[in-house]
């Protein structure tokens, strides 16, 4: 059996591992861009996922990737802390399964575990796909062809495969208000004062996050609110125009933002269509189960929502009917996070003083020792159902 799988992702390189480790596939990884990805965020990384990450091997290089964080700490525009929560809170509620990992570092772990005979081809992706004999076609951009018995878009929120199989992007993207945007930049200063906290400005309507990374430089997390979905031609120039008001360590992160080549930044969305295969085609990760940042675990459940496919398509005869069943099991679960993640957004960004006031209070509120474990539970959700109870996870 022969897979081609267009997104070199979080989503797609744990589905190539998966068809070719475990069910002896061939397995072609196409990627538009022409290069790793090396901007993004730092992510926590808990539930589903890290299950998967533990059958699948990759368990004891995310911990070796991953990031000691003591609290998350939100300060006002001198610097003052105005309220915090410990990660131990988060740890608690999950047992200690979890773990914080830049973005771009497990997209790394999962990279160096596919083997040699897995074809990743940078530079290249879809441009035509068609029903075949025995499958489906492929017509790639730079005009080669590919027969496949399964073609997979795991290329994320805005998917070429989904475009071209099931319909323009419009259709199935629900914008949620906001815009995020990532970027590294070299500052001893603020890389020393930071420590191994996590800390974000305590503002309405937009807010900034910087934390410490190993090599000494200083990763910045950006989200504000928008009424525009639309990404702008400049992300630089769109930082300095929401940021440039805010104080604390801001002005010299604005300062030593990159070009915008080396910023991502994108919409806040999530997805939704109302099925995720047609005839041997399937999503996979946020392609179809865009769940945004707001949830928390998108990166989770993109290793799961794979992890899950994969063993469908180990445990039934047809294809077809294998991707029936990853959906009928999986979607349930990203219908709930997705449900969730929208709660939670307007007290990510509160849209006002008062909304920031009541965050603060239950910040504080969360602090005390009767409160730490249902701090803990709201802030990672009930985590529902565990992955042994969606697939075969080897002991």
């Amino acid at each position: 059996m022969r897979a081609v799988i267009c997104g070199a992702g979080i989503a797609g390189l744990s589905l190539a591992g998966r068809l070719h480790n475990v069910l002896g596939w061939e397995v072609v990884v196409l990627e538009n861009a022409l290069y790793p990805r090396t901007e993004g965020y730092m992510i926590d990384f808990f539930g589903p996922g890290y299950d998967a990450a533990e059958a699948m091997g990759v368990l004891p290089w995310l911990e070796e990737l991953g990031y000691p964080v003591s609290e998350a700490a939100f300060l006002d525009d001198q610097g003052r802390c105005r309220a915090s929560l410990g990660y131990d809170r988060f740890a608690r509620a999950l047992d200690g399964r979890l773990l914080s990992i830049m973005r771009p570092d497990l997209e790394l772990a999962l990279r160096e575990r596919l083997s040699f005979a897995v074809h990743l081809r940078y530079g290249v992706g879809p441009a035509r796909v068609d029903p075949s004999t025995c499958g489906v076609r492929v017509t790639l951009t730079d005009g080669s062809v590919l027969d496949a018995d399964l073609l997979v878009g795991a290329d994320g929120l805005h998917s070429t495969v989904r475009a071209l199989v099931f319909g323009e992007e419009r259709r199935y993207v629900r914008y949620l208000g906001h815009h995020t945007a990532a970027f590294t930049f070299d500052d001893p200063y603020v890389h020393a004062e930071l420590g191994d906290r996590f800390c974000l400005t305590d503002t309405v309507e937009r807010q900034m996050g910087l934390y410490a990374l190993r090599d000494g430089a200083v990763a910045a997390f950006a989200v504000h609110r928008s009424a525009d979905p639309r990404r702008p031609e400049d992300a630089r120039a769109a930082l300095y125009r929401e940021y440039g008001s805010l104080g604390w360590y801001v002005p010299r992160a604005l300062a030593g933002c990159p070009p915008s080549s080396r910023v991502y930044y994108d919409q806040v969305a999530q997805t939704d269509l109302p099925s995720w295969s047609r005839g041997r085609v399937v999503l996979v990760g946020d392609a179809c189960q865009a769940v945004s940042l707001f949830s928390g675990q998108g990166a989770s459940l993109a290793i799961a929502g794979a992890y899950v496919l994969a063993d469908q398509l180990a445990g039934t005869r047809r294809v077809e009917d294998a991707l029936h069943g990853y959906e009928r099991l999986w979607r349930p679960v990203i219908r709930h996070r997705q449900r969730a993640a929208r709660r939670t957004a307007r007290w990510f960004v509160p849209e006002t003083a008062r909304r920031l006031r009541v965050r603060r209070a239950a910040l504080r509120f969360a602090g005390l020792p009767v409160a730490s474990r249902l701090a803990g539970t709201s802030l990672t959700g009930k985590q529902r159902p565990a992955l042994r109870q969606l697939a075969t996870v080897p002991t």
